[in-house]
């Protein structure tokens, strides 16, 4: 074969090869081989919805109730303070005179007692628990809670534990015994020991405004009070 036959139908070959070339790349998936770098932790975004969030929902949720009459004769509603990670909730029975006007819970005579017991007798500050009651808004003249009232307030309270879901609740008085623990045993036989709410050790004790006015029984809250430090290890 002459030179110029072979250098022609080599320059057919290339230009052949060439087409396959193009051809090919236009149907292929690029990869790239390098190493993925490392992604700093603080650019990952988790999304995640806090406690406090929770807890802030629920009260949005109640907004301005009236549920019951006590949200006409309110000043007002008193949801609940604290540590929304707290590892021990406190519950009362409900808002007093100065709970009302300042729309905090513990806030009287009661309050500066119970007080006393978290920060000298637990060795805890109040910003570390979190106290709410059974009834968020105040019963006229300080009256007992009445059942219809219980029943339209509980299950926001029961939302704020299910959040919060601390080690151990300690309900203060009898309303707040009867009511997390659905019985109608007197507080006299219900504390010194601890009962179970929905998983959660609960101990019963009395009210700090029971021992504003029978001091004697002081004794026997130090006692719970004790259990309660034992169990939480403190």
């Amino acid at each position: 074969m002459a030179t110029e036959e072979i250098k022609t139908e080599l320059l057919k070959a290339v230009k052949a090869l060439k087409g396959q070339v193009i051809n090919t790349d236009s149907l292929s998936v690029g990869i790239d081989c390098r190493k993925p770098q490392k992604t700093s932790a603080s650019k990952i975004k988790t999304v995640r919805t806090s406690k406090d969030e929770l807890l802030k929902a629920v009260r949005r949720e109640m907004g301005d109730c009236r549920l019951c009459p006590l949200g006409e004769t309110r000043k007002n509603l008193v949801f609940g303070v604290g540590n929304p990670e707290a590892r021990i909730v406190f519950v009362g029975e409900a808002p007093g005179a100065d709970e009302d006007e300042q729309g905090l819970p513990f806030v009287g005579r009661a309050g500066q007692l119970l007080t006393d017991i978290i920060v000298k007798g637990i060795k805890m500050q109040r910003k570390d628990v979190y106290i709410c009651n059974i009834l968020k808004c105040r019963p006229p003249g300080n009256r007992n809670p009445q059942p219809d009232e219980i029943s339209k307030c509980e299950p926001f309270l029961k939302k704020q534990l299910q959040i919060i879901s601390p080690e151990i609740i300690c309900a203060l008085g009898t309303f707040a015994a009867k009511t997390l623990l659905n019985t109608d045993v007197p507080i006299s036989v219900l504390r010194g020991r601890f009962h179970s709410y929905e998983g959660i050790k609960l101990m019963p004790t009395y009210h700090p405004a029971y021992l504003l006015r029978n001091p004697s029984a002081k004794k026997q809250v130090w006692e719970d009070v004790q259990m309660i430090m034992k169990e939480a290890n403190l």
